[in-house]
């Protein structure tokens, strides 16, 4: 903050105005393999990530089709997270699901 001091002896403060630019945002995807259960990535997609009945599985025919599907958008730290958490899950239940991160806009 700024100070000036008038002809009085009394101080004034100046509000300076402070840009914070958002955090990086980062896609979280799921990637295809021959061997995870389409019903298991649908019960990911809904307990980790959140998403209704439909929007999983709209998801998981994307990743089973073309090899990998958003599962959503989320500053770093949140994202690394969710990676955690869905190869934490899908290893206690012997699955080989990957989960990766990319910079939004790569």
């Amino acid at each position: 903050m700024a100070t000036q001091g008038d002809s009085s002896g009394s101080l004034v403060l100046e509000k300076q105005s402070s840009h914070v630019k958002p955090p990086p945002m980062y896609q979280v995807i799921l990637l295809n393999d021959d061997y995870t259960p389409m019903e298991f990535v649908v019960h990911v997609l809904q307990k980790i990530f959140g998403k209704g009945q439909e929007e999983a599985m709209r998801i998981m025919l994307t990743v089973h089709h073309e090899g990998k599907g958003v599962c959503g958008i989320y500053p770093q730290d949140v994202a690394a997270t969710r990676i955690h958490q869905v190869l934490q899950f899908a290893r206690s239940r012997q699955h080989p699901l990957q989960c990766v991160m990319e910079p939004v806009g790569d």
